[in-house]
């Protein structure tokens, strides 16, 4: 009796010094600390909920986007951009104004009301609808870094997981039930190719059905959410159901990531429509003929690019793969006379597409490599006396490995493994469509 009961004591004492040790960790991984530290990003009161990217927050940002631009590109997706206000009437003609109004933030000219968009669907709808399409113009897809805003109430706001401004690798398909398998099914598939080359290996997937409060007749339902089912079941995933939280006007799959500490946080949407093109006068002349209704997908694979960066800070306590690393390479000099060899090494590695700065302040090294590890800078040459007689770098890691002196050519081999991996994947992505 005593052994069962120290035992329970025992593994409930060890559960809270997990959570402990947990929330510790994630404190110091903190993407609003390390965003500063790194000088990526901050926040401050007179933007509530809405980030000021700092130069190398914007390179890493951009890197992102470039990313998944580029994916977008193999799939034969066309970039758009829509206007960042649409009258009231559009939105209420969706139904958007109706479900998340309040969420909306509103303006006014020469007594007209204007949404500032809280996202893109309807938009993109807009140019699906100029010009007569045919059938055979289908699948048509249209992608956009759509800006949107959001009056999430400021006591949810959480820096970059939790925002008022915010950009979605947002994406519509307007095509024919016959083609609905093929296109959910590829874009399973690059979903999964896109979080591996992000570093997220364990991915979960949830189905969500039909809300309560919804557009659409029950038989629309049970077509959407069938053609979902089907899609998960053909590509062998297992999921769970989450009965009621569909889109007001379709079912969706999630996908969720499970970051390294075991947390989880829902990103990627494939959500499927059989309302709003109707409801927004879209169509398409078939094979007889008759104008028909496209069916829509709404697809993002990040989500929130802001959220996604936040979670990768988070899942990588700041030390970024290194394609991902703002700066990838700083180059020290222990002295002024160095500084001369030191910009022709970083004009060298520049040339090579490498993303370098130079420290040339008169500082102890010491003090320079401790800066830079807190700016989580990937790589370090330092110049001294010996490198400049002999034409080469002293590498170091910022988990503090020295890799010794080497040649300028030689340290770039060694990173060309590093670099090449995900170009690889994406040549992979690009020739599979």
């Amino acid at each position: 009796m005593l052994q069962r009961i120290y035992g329970t004591a025992w593994a409930r004492q060890e559960q809270l010094d997990n959570y402990l040790e947990q929330q510790a960790e994630a404190e110091k991984r903190d993407h609003r600390r390390l965003g500063r530290q790194m000088e990526l990003f901050h926040f401050q009161q007179e933007a509530p909920g809405m980030a000021f990217w700092h130069e190398r927050g914007l390179v890493l940002y951009r890197l992102v986007q470039d990313y998944i631009r580029q994916v977008a590109t193999g799939d034969a997706y066309h970039e758009v951009n829509t206007p960042q206000m649409l009258d009231r009437s559009l939105w209420e003609r969706s139904g958007h104004w109706s479900k998340f109004g309040e969420m909306i933030f509103v303006t006014e000219s020469e007594k007209r009301d204007y949404a500032i968009k809280p996202m893109n669907c309807p938009a993109h709808v807009q140019i699906f609808n100029q010009g007569v399409k045919s059938y055979r113009d289908l699948p048509y897809r249209i992608a956009e870094f759509g800006v949107v805003h959001r009056n999430e109430p400021s006591g949810t706001l959480h820096g970059l997981m939790r925002a008022r401004r915010f950009t979605q690798d947002d994406a519509h398909i307007f095509c024919r039930e016959s083609q609905l398998q093929a296109e959910i099914d590829a874009l399973i598939k690059t979903t999964f190719r896109v979080y591996r080359d992000f570093g997220f290996a364990d991915i979960s997937v949830v189905l969500s059905t039909r809300p309560p409060t919804r557009v659409g007749s029950d038989a629309l339902w049970d077509k959407a959410e069938r053609a979902l089912e089907q899609a998960l079941q053909s590509n062998r995933l297992d999921y769970r159901h989450n009965a009621g939280e569909g889109a007001f006007y379709g079912p969706k799959i999630e996908f969720v990531l499970a970051d390294s500490l075991d947390r989880k946080w829902q990103c990627g949407t494939i959500q499927l429509d059989f309302s709003m093109p109707s409801s927004l006068n879209a169509s398409y002349v078939d094979g007889q003929g008759k104008r028909r209704s496209p069916v829509m997908i709404h697809r993002a694979i990040l989500g929130s690019l802001e959220r996604f960066i936040g979670i990768l800070i988070e899942h990588y306590a700041g030390r970024l793969p290194l394609w991902l690393a703002p700066v990838q390479i700083a180059v020290l000099t222990i002295t002024d006379k160095h500084a001369d060899y030191a910009g022709k090494v970083s004009a060298s590695l520049q040339r090579k597409g490498l993303r370098v700065m130079s420290d040339l302040r008169n500082e102890k090294i010491g003090y320079k490599i401790r800066e830079h590890t807190l700016k989580r800078v990937p790589y370090f040459l330092t110049i001294g006396n010996r490198e400049l007689e002999q034409s080469m770098v002293s590498v170091r890691r910022q988990d503090a490995q020295d890799l010794g002196v080497m040649t300028v050519d030689a340290f770039y081999e060694r990173l060309k493994p590093e670099l090449e991996a995900v170009d690889k994947t994406m040549g992979e992505i690009s020739s599979a469509h």
